[in-house]
């Protein structure tokens, strides 16, 4: 199987299956002499873990990360870092009913149709358990954009929409997203989701979400003009998280419904020798080079696909059956997708400033 690596300079290759004895990743291209630990590690896979709240998945990973190689006297050397992280949760008796059949909204019946054989235990490979290491690697990636950009990059994210339920963006704060379970800066719509997946997981059912990140400090330069424009790969590397069924960056699909006055971000000469920016509707992108404005990036999430409800589907052979997927899932997957997300806008950003620092310098 191909498709197991991501990036061009900052590249890693994930490997490890849901309920195999463990996953990992090896980072390679991480620059030499960056202080590096695995508590510079684990905070934002803490983020990311089962079993916080109700309202995730209550698989109980610790989700310990251990670094393997790549560091010396406490910084990188230069040479790949692997990471690997023990699965001390699973239960694979959990999907034992289910072995035989193809659940709807997952990739069971494709992975069966290509590859003639399946890890059925929570989806083998398949599973969003492998985004932990994308997790991991995205923290090294921060270490990157810290070390090498003046003043350093923040990257943050948040859910702002949950099935059909919307924030109101008059309500934004930032500081909010830490104080409740669902990443969402609007303290009131956190309330008003609460009761609704409460009312959605009674049902046996899911919902999705749209999670939206935002990267600030972002030189001016990065990415390219024809095929490896800056959004083209922050919008792979999101479509690349399971369950992510859509991309947009800046005012995204409603850019389609502005005229050209309106969706032109006008420059006015600014104090710094820079141009300030009156609007930001391309997501800080311009022809797929960083503009220096905050980079936004917003991807919907599909609901999760493992529900109690019964559907209808086949099995191996071919039959018509019904299934009712049990076990311990996530009534909306979205918001564990958000420290992912994060990760994900991290790592591209990582590769495209070494990229541009080995063709322009600087």
């Amino acid at each position: 199987m191909a498709g197991n690596s991501f990036g061009a300079l900052f590249r890693f290759t994930t490997f490890g299956e849901s309920h195999g004895p463990a996953i990992g990743c090896v980072v390679d291209g991480m620059p030499p002499l960056i202080p590096l630990a695995e508590s510079d590690i684990q905070p934002w896979l803490d983020r990311r873990k089962p079993g916080q709240t109700r309202h995730t998945s209550q698989r109980r990973e610790a989700d310990i990360v251990r670094i393997l190689s790549g560091t010396f006297e406490g910084k990188t050397t230069g040479t790949p870092v692997a990471m690997l992280i023990e699965n001390t949760d699973a239960r694979s008796k959990d999907y034992a009913d289910t072995a035989e059949l193809f659940r709807p909204g997952h990739a069971d019946y494709v992975y069966q149709a290509k590859y003639g054989i399946r890890d059925w235990r929570g989806g083998g490979r398949a599973s969003a358990r492998e985004t932990a290491m994308r997790v991991a690697a995205g923290a090294l990636a921060r270490k990157v954009l810290n070390a090498l950009v003046p003043g350093g990059v923040t990257i943050r994210g948040a859910m702002v929409q949950m099935g059909p339920h919307a924030i109101d963006r008059a309500r934004w704060d930032w500081a909010e997203i830490e104080r409740n379970p669902f990443w969402c800066p609007d303290a009131q719509a956190a309330a008003e989701w609460e009761n609704f997946l409460d009312g959605v997981r009674k049902a046996g059912s899911s919902t999705g979400g749209v999670i939206e990140v935002v990267a600030e400090g972002v030189p001016v330069g990065l990415g390219d003009p024809i095929y490896d424009k800056l959004d083209a790969d922050i919008a792979k590397g999101l479509m690349s998280i399971n369950a992510v069924k859509g991309v947009e960056i800046g005012a995204g699909f409603a850019a389609a419904t502005l005229t050209g006055e309106t969706n032109a971000d006008e420059m006015r000469a600014g104090n710094d020798g820079r141009p300030k920016f009156l609007s930001n509707n391309a997501g800080g992108i311009l022809g797929g080079i960083s503009t220096g404005q905050p980079i936004v990036a917003r991807m919907a999430v599909k609901p999760t696909s493992s529900i109690l409800t019964p559907r209808r589907t086949i099995d191996r052979g071919g039959k018509d059956a019904e299934i009712s997927t049990k076990g311990r899932h996530d009534p909306c997957v979205a918001i564990r997708g958000t420290p992912v997300a994060e990760a994900m806008l991290a790592i591209v950003l990582a590769d495209h400033l070494l990229r541009h620092r080995g063709q322009c310098g600087g």
